[in-house]
């Protein structure tokens, strides 16, 4: 899984240069105000749950039962929104209003269908939500799967 977060981590602040802090999730969102220790934006990455099926066996490899693995891979990325949305601002406001979502597509285009390991199939989108804050942060979490062959 190092290896996976790692490629991950690489790929994003690599070939997406708006964002400024790519790390592992451990939770650096669920601080508020001057405490989150993250530059903006940023994107926080987490591997979510795991189902395994077993293929057989191996005697060459360690463990030489051999499986199969697909899982989730959460990519969270926020921004804080300090500029007016609303239809009647001044343009010079609404132009950065919606930089968040042409983030989370820029880096949909750099990581779905990508595959982040030898043993790995490509990441594949399969979900997005919006977090709702109250403190002026834009959160979208985004889900792809990744299937992993004989780990």
């Amino acid at each position: 899984m190092k290896a996976i977060l790692q490629s991950i981590q690489n790929r994003i602040a690599a070939s997406v240069q708006a964002v400024q802090y790519v790390d592992e999730n451990w939770g650096q969102l669920d601080l508020y105000g001057p405490e989150i220790p993250v530059k903006w934006p940023c994107v926080l990455i987490d591997i979510g749950s795991g189902q395994f099926s077993n293929i057989g066996r191996n005697n060459k490899m360690i463990p030489t039962n051999r499986q199969q693995g697909n899982f989730t891979v959460e990519l969270t990325i926020a921004a804080l929104k300090l500029t007016n949305s609303s239809f009647k601002a001044p343009q010079t406001q609404k132009w950065h209003a919606f930089d968040i979502w042409e983030l989370v597509e820029e880096i949909h285009r750099e990581v779905h269908g990508w595959s982040p390991d030898e043993l790995s199939g490509g990441l594949i989108r399969s979900s997005l939500n919006k977090v709702k804050r109250d403190d002026g942060v834009q959160e979208v979490r985004v889900i792809y799967s990744l299937g992993l062959n004989d780990c």
